[in-house]
């Protein structure tokens, strides 16, 4: 069975953004330390315009090869005019108000999340789903999630958008790994519970 991955950046307080998702005070972090562990270690996590950039379009996927965003998360690539942002990935964007798929590359679901996603982790072979964000879909997704990697960054928002953006019941998971960096980053890898 496929794993579902919540790889995910957030403030020590806990926030992905600010209230309307605004995340880019963490990108000063991206100094040459921590963009080689990510070059090295989730590579296929950076969207296909920063791998490019970086450096990195050569790289083939080692961990996942399927990717799953909410619609806030994707419309960030679409006012930007990119149809297909994790285009070395197989797409997927939850949403009911999208409509059709603006790409071929990119399909929308609009239906059952659960049961979709579920299928998607009982595929034969193939490597792990990426959940991408946002905070809406990882908590509708929380039961799914079987490993979190959380890279906190050393700021605080105060107030903002949080991991986890519903009501839940309490959920355990098994702190498997602790990654830090010098600019003050934090990687941390857990397990769900079983």
């Amino acid at each position: 069975m496929r794993k579902l991955t919540y790889f995910v950046a957030c403030s020590l307080d806990g926030f992905i953004g600010d209230e309307h998702g605004e995340a880019t005070a963490m990108f000063r972090f991206l100094d040459e330390e921590y963009l080689d562990f990510l070059k090295t270690e989730f590579a296929e996590t950076l969207p296909t315009a920063a791998r490019r950039q970086f450096g990195m379009e050569h790289l083939e996927n080692r961990r996942f090869d399927t990717v799953i965003q909410g619609r806030a998360s994707y419309e960030v690539a679409l006012k930007e005019g990119i149809t297909s942002p994790y285009g070395h990935l197989r797409e997927y964007v939850a949403s009911r108000t999208l409509g059709t798929s603006p790409d071929p590359n990119v399909e929308i679901i609009d239906g059952d999340l659960t049961g979709r996603v579920r299928e998607l982790k009982a595929e034969d072979g193939g490597l792990d789903i990426y959940l991408c964000g946002g905070s809406q879909l990882a908590g509708a997704l929380l039961d799914e999630i079987d490993e979190l990697v959380i890279k906190t960054y050393p700021i605080v928002y105060g107030t903002g958008m949080p991991m986890f953006g519903t009501g839940l019941d309490i959920k355990e998971f098994t702190l498997d790994s602790v990654r830090t960096f010098d600019n003050g980053v934090l990687v941390r890898t857990y397990r769900r519970k079983r």
